[in-house]
Order: structure tokens, then C-alpha cells, then sequence
């Protein structure tokens, strides 16, 4: 794996947010909104952000060009459509492997550690969380759907329904429906057993926010809930 992007800590460092970014971007697509974030949000100056790339790969739906990918897309139907098993498992490995350095070099407790990502960082952190053998702090999705959701409920860890999970999704994406969310969520409550955020209160649970007039993007106000569930599920602790 490309050497990632890091957003150091502002002060004594407590936490890690390892975000992956989408199709055809970089981590440092990333990289102006995380020091956005970190500088105007007290709560977040013990959090480090990592921020991996992806390597290039030829994507099938767009006519074989290449470009960063953590796996090939076959069609924009995502749900509906074949998945690149493959290639989603190998980059979770990877992205497993990075967790468990982040452990080891800090020392921290898994728990101390979020993974989140946009669109198919997001698919990758929702496939790479709930079946890594440490459990961590929660999960960040945004704009995106839930990958190999048949083979994945075989494969949960078994504290994958513990999980804290925030999913945010605009209500106009035309590239990633909102409807194909809203499918995703509902498999995850309904057939793997996630508790909604609404049994369970802030910080556990999956919570599920839409944003009206929401394009393929993410907004201030999905951001501002981005930074107030990593103040429940990774607070400051020194």
C-alpha cells in the first residue's frame, strides 16, 4: 500500500480516524476537510487521521480506464450487481494490516481507533470493520452502500452488532441512491441485527441521517454530525 497522508494530533494524541476516500480520488482529496475539522473542533485535537490511498486499477463500469480504486465496479447498479469479491478482500487485508500497525506503534486499545470512508472508501469500512478480529470505536459511512452484504452476514465478527456506525447519505445522490442506503441500513438492522441508534442512544448503535438537496458529496452539516459522533465514540481521554 501507498504510504498514507497523516494529520497529526494538535495535541497529546489519544485516538486515530482512518478515513478512505472514493473512486478516483486520493487521500488527499481528503485532506483540506480534516484540517478543517480538527482546527474548529476542540473535541478533535487528540484525534491523528490517517489517510490511505488507494492504487490504481482499470474499473469495468468505466470502460476499463484506470484510476484509484480499493476494488473494480462492474456496474452502478452496486446492490443489484456482481461485486469484485476479490478485490474488496484484498484491500481489507490491507487495511486490516494498517489497523493492527496503528495498534502495535501507539499501543492503544482498538477501541481508540475509527474507520470511515465516502462512497467506496465507505463500502471498504463497513467490509474491513465488521470483520476485523479487534473491535474499534465505531465507524464512519458516507454516501455509500453496503458491499457483499449475502457473504458478509457469514463472516461478521461477533461483535460486529456492537459496533457504533454512522451513516450519513444525501438524499439527491444520483450516483449512490439514496434508496440504495436506505436498502443497506435496513439489511443491517433488520437481517444482521444492528441496533438502531434510537434503542440504543448517541455514540452506539447505527444511526442513519439524511441530507436533503445532498449530491454525491458531503456537507457542513453531515460533517458537524461526523465530528459529534467521534466526540461520543473516541472522547478525549488525557
Amino acid at each position: 500500500m501507498i504510504s498514507p497522508t497523516i494529520v497529526p494530533a494538535i495535541r497529546k494524541h489519544t485516538a486515530t480516524v482512518i478515513f478512505l476516500h472514493g473512486l478516483g480520488d486520493t487521500g488527499n482529496g481528503w485532506l483540506s476537510s480534516v484540517r478543517s475539522l480538527t482546527k474548529a473542533n476542540a473535541g478533535l485535537r487528540h484525534i491523528k487521521w490517517i489517510l490511505p490511498h488507494a492504487p490504481k486499477k482499470p474499473i469495468t463500469a468505466n470502460h476499463g480506464l484506470s484510476m484509484p480504486a480499493w476494488f473494480d465496479i462492474y456496474d452502478f447498479s452496486f446492490m443489484s450487481s456482481e461485486e469484485d469479491g476479490e478485490g474488496m478482500f484484498e484491500s481489507a487485508g490491507k487495511l486490516k494490516t494498517l489497523i493492527q500497525k496503528e495498534i502495535d506503534e501507539t499501543g492503544f486499545h482498538s477501541s481508540r481507533i475509527v474507520l470511515g470512508g465516502f462512497s467506496q472508501g465507505g463500502a471498504m469500512s463497513l467490509l474491513t470493520g465488521l470483520t476485523a478480529q479487534s473491535k474499534l470505536g465505531g465507524l464512519i459511512v458516507l454516501s455509500a452502500w453496503l458491499p457483499l452484504r449475502r457473504e458478509l452476514k457469514k463472516m461478521l465478527t461477533p461483535h460486529a452488532t456492537s459496533l457504533p456506525v454512522f451513516w450519513g447519505h444525501g438524499a439527491d445522490d444520483a450516483l449512490v441512491p439514496h434508496s440504495v442506503a436506505r436498502r443497506s441500513v435496513e439489511c443491517l438492522t433488520q437481517d444482521f441485527g444492528f441496533p438502531s441508534q434510537n434503542e440504543t442512544g448517541p455514540g452506539s448503535g447505527l444511526q442513519f441521517m439524511t441530507y436533503p438537496e445532498l449530491n454525491h458529496s458531503a456537507s457542513d452539516e453531515e460533517l458537524d454530525d461526523v465530528v459529534e459522533f467521534l466526540e461520543h465514540v473516541v472522547p478525549d481521554i488525557e
